[in-house]
């Protein structure tokens, strides 16, 4: 994280859109908060008031049925691209 802070200051990198950090939450001295050329948003999702059923409801009724015909499932993970 240190490093990626000193090439967006300097200019290294042109910018960035982060939701994970080093520290979470993120404190409210670290200097990503004045950076023009970054994105943060809150590493969250999980904290909504319907993500645990949404979830559910997309893997009972979407991914677990499709796994059980051998179909393609939605959202895989691609570890070549990491993610």
């Amino acid at each position: 994280e240190d490093a990626m802070v000193e090439s967006l200051k300097d200019g290294k990198l042109k910018g960035a859109a982060l939701d994970v950090f080093k520290e979470e939450p993120l404190p409210k001295n670290n200097e990503l908060w004045e950076l023009d050329n970054v994105l943060l948003s809150p590493h969250n999702m999980d904290q909504t008031n319907t993500f645990m059923h949404e979830a559910t409801e997309f893997f009972v009724f979407e991914n677990l049925p499709r796994f059980i015909c051998g179909k393609d499932l939605l959202n895989p993970v691609d570890p070549k691209r990491g993610y």
